[in-house]
């Protein structure tokens, strides 16, 4: 009987210490399947350091640009004084100062040091010539950055963070020279990327194995969904540009597409029958990296290109002392 007993209890432990071990073995499988999963999301790692990300700016000014409507405040004729209406609210007067709103989003930016790269470009003769080609690799995220503005009960607006859901990333990223001659006046080169394949190709054997890298018209035809959670997605691409002047010693970069907010400035001179919008000039939001380079125009090494603004020429970019990057209006 105590046999028995002892047999039943020994066989019903055994069973408990069996299920307990197929849960916590179910339990570690899932668990790395989750960090699998996590990892895969996030794309590739880099040791610290080596990606610098810049976070999406987004400020309630951006929502708001406040002009005069030039083709109806040009028609003097539309200036009258009313019988009953006061002054203020005739079209002419209501065209003065006018607040055009709209809501704005964002994109997060990372990117690599920028560096260098010998690639063979095919040519219009239809022959290869060997090319030191500037790059750099980045990311783009679409992290739900927003501002909508809204109208208040008592006329006056806020601005509310919301996402706009998803977006393109449509860039253009111009590399301009900041050096000056003698005379301290500026020398301004500036160099549009260009859509080089068989550079992007080399270039992500080297900087993204087993990932892929897309040119900025590849970049452009993605959307980019909002992200939600920890994982880091983001699409991957490359900036290349060929024929860059071997004596640039300061130089930014110049990252347009990242958001949608604009700014305008209209013609003094507009005149009266003009098409809306005649010499209108619009400037979009940018971001400005910052770099300069301590060597010389012989044997260029991508080892001497810093981030940031040179120690002691922060006018050359238009930034305080020590600044690395700012958002502009161009």
């Amino acid at each position: 009987m105590f046999s028995a007993n002892l047999t039943s209890r020994w066989l019903t432990g055994s069973r408990l210490v069996a299920l307990a071990l197929v849960v916590t073995f179910s339990w570690s499988n899932l668990l790395i399947a989750q960090e699998a999963d996590e990892a895969a999301s996030a794309g590739p790692r880099f040791a610290p350091g080596v990606l610098t990300t810049i976070e999406p700016n987004l400020e309630p000014a951006d929502t708001v640009n406040v002009h005069d409507m030039v083709e109806i405040r040009a028609d003097k004729g539309l200036q009258r004084t009313p019988n009953l209406l006061s002054e203020s609210r005739t079209l002419f007067e209501i065209a003065e100062d006018a607040e055009f709103r709209q809501s704005i989003w964002c994109l997060e930016f990372s990117f690599k040091p920028l560096r260098m790269m010998y690639v063979d470009i095919p040519q219009p003769n239809m022959k290869m010539q060997r090319k030191l080609i500037w790059y750099m690799v980045y990311r783009v995220r679409n992290t739900g950055a927003g501002l909508v503005p809204e109208r208040e009960e008592n006329g006056t607006f806020t601005t509310v963070k919301q996402s706009l859901g998803p977006q393109r990333f449509i860039p253009q990223f111009f590399l301009n020279s900041l050096d000056r001659n003698a005379e301290g006046d500026p020398v301004r080169k500036s160099y549009l990327d260009r859509i080089l394949p068989s550079a992007v190709t080399a270039i992500a054997r080297r900087e993204l194995p087993g990932g892929q890298l897309l040119n900025n018209v590849e970049i452009s035809e993605q959307l980019l969904e909002p992200e939600e959670g920890r994982a880091v997605g983001g699409l991957w691409g490359v900036a290349t540009w060929e024929d860059v002047d071997p004596e640039i010693d300061f130089l930014a970069i110049y990252v347009r597409g990242l958001t949608n907010a604009y700014q305008w400035e209209d013609a003094a001179d507009f005149e009266v029958g003009s098409a809306p919008g005649t010499g209108r000039k619009f400037q979009r939001k940018v971001l400005q990296l910052n770099f300069w380079r301590p060597g010389d125009s012989y044997a260029e090494h991508e080892n001497e290109i810093r981030f940031g603004s040179a120690p002691g020429y922060a006018g050359y970019y238009g930034t305080p002392e020590g600044v690395a990057y700012q958002w502009i209006y161009r």
